[in-house]
């Protein structure tokens, strides 16, 4: 089992020293999300203060870019990092592509099947000197001379993962991709009926099997050195979870355990700024749901319990930089990474 981390939200300052302790402790790879930032500015600082850390975009956002753009970016990361660069990419929801990023909006699944596919024809192109040729409904790409083909690699391209909480695109991740990562608002009853079923059947299409894939586990991992501690990320999850949970996209999550009427009220509830009264809503029932929780000296056995059944990949919390927390969660790392 590999374990990755997520870095702060401190901006650029503080990426170099996460990224270095990350490695010192033992993880296998690091992610940047996109939610007050790029993601991945913060992968070239990481990149450049590691020497065997996979560094991810976990995840850029995709329509808001030009998959050339994508391409580009992602190829001079893999150039620099000698192969340790990971591409996750995901789709956002309508409200954010449309009045964040002023992209217009059109049905996500077959816009990032081509995107991938697009991704994919750019990436042979630069690698293995074809022809580029790629038409499409909503991409096009015709165009590739010798003075903008980016220098060769010594690794393979980078490897490519879609975050996925719908059907069609843990499928179109089974089909198109190097793996998955599981969206955090998801549960274990979720994953079994909805999400292994629909990346199976893509990657029947493809002639693989799941074993051909790397998968990331979803929900929240709760931890801490002290119970106090762990109280205190099991309520700020809580409220992250009510943010998730108020997005109608994600109701079909709900739905699998009855509680799709949550999620309408919660949506409601955001309409009329009502952040603050929103995590009332989640219940310890669907915190158990979404969350493995647990101080550093039980967490181990509950994580594999948890994720052991299907993940390859799990994702577990930097630690507050104390010395005792460090060599607390070296020590748990190292155990999750020797489970099989």
């Amino acid at each position: 089992m590999r374990v990755y981390t997520g870095a702060g939200g401190d901006g650029l300052w503080g990426v170099a020293a996460e990224a270095e302790r990350a490695e010192r402790l033992g993880f296998d790879g690091i992610g940047f999300g996109e939610t007050g930032g790029d993601a991945f500015l913060p992968c070239v600082l990481a990149v450049e203060h590691t020497k065997s850390l996979n560094v991810a975009t976990s995840v850029a956002i995709a329509f808001p870019r030009s998959p050339m753009v994508t391409a580009y970016q992602s190829w001079m990361l893999q150039h620099y990092s000698g192969g340790r660069f990971q591409l996750g990419l995901g789709t956002q929801v309508k409200g954010h592509n449309e009045r964040r990023f002023s992209v217009k909006w059109t049905a996500p699944g077959p816009r990032l099947r081509e995107y991938l596919l697009s991704l994919r024809a750019i990436f042979d192109s630069w690698h293995n000197g074809t022809r580029l040729n790629f038409r499409g409904e909503h991409y096009t790409f015709t165009l590739m001379t010798p003075a903008f083909t980016p220098p060769k690699l010594s690794s393979a391209p980078p490897q490519v993962f879609i975050s996925a909480v719908g059907p069609y695109n843990a499928r179109l991740a089974g089909e198109l991709c190097d793996g998955i990562s599981l969206h955090p608002f998801t549960t274990p009853k979720y994953v079994a009926e909805v999400s292994l079923p629909s990346l199976e059947a893509g990657a029947k299409v493809a002639g693989r099997t799941l074993k051909d894939l790397a998968i990331s586990g979803g929900g929240f991992v709760v931890t801490g050195a002290t119970e106090e501690e762990v109280g205190k990320a099991y309520e700020r999850t809580r409220r992250q979870i009510s943010f998730y949970a108020s997005t109608r996209t994600y109701k079909r999550v709900l739905d699998v355990h009855g509680w799709g009427d949550t999620c309408l009220k919660l949506h409601e509830m955001s309409l009329r700024n009502e952040w603050a009264q929103m995590p009332r809503l989640i219940t310890d029932e669907m915190m158990d749901a979404f969350c493995v929780t647990g101080a550093y000296d039980t967490i181990v056995p509950k994580i594999r319990e948890r994720y052991g059944w299907y993940a390859s990949r799990v994702n577990f919390p930097m630690p507050d930089p104390t010395p005792a927390n460090e060599v607390a969660v070296k020590r748990i790392v190292a155990e999750l990474k020797a489970s099989s």
